[in-house]
């Protein structure tokens, strides 16, 4: 196996889904600029998702349309040419 491979500045991270605020507290190297208080008093990095396994419909068995940042209208305009 490859040294270093693996970063080292593991750190815990709260994620946060914004369809229906959700929120867990876990390991995490990735960088966040907004942070927030945690249920334990401590204050973590934030990052914000738009989907979990709280709102995802596999694992809810509902249908939900997520449209975000126009998605749906950025694959229209590029198919549409075709």
């Amino acid at each position: 196996m490859k040294a270093d491979l693996h970063p080292k500045n593991y750190r815990p991270v709260v994620f946060k889904d914004m369809s229906n605020d959700y929120a867990f507290l876990t390991r995490s190297c990735i960088d966040s600029k907004e942070t927030i208080q945690w249920e334990d008093g401590n204050e973590y990095p934030l990052i914000k998702l738009e989907i979990s396994h709280m709102s995802h419909p596999f694992y809810t068995g509902k249908m939900k349309l997520v449209d975000t940042a126009g998605r749906i209208d950025k694959f229209r305009t590029r198919y549409a040419k075709k």
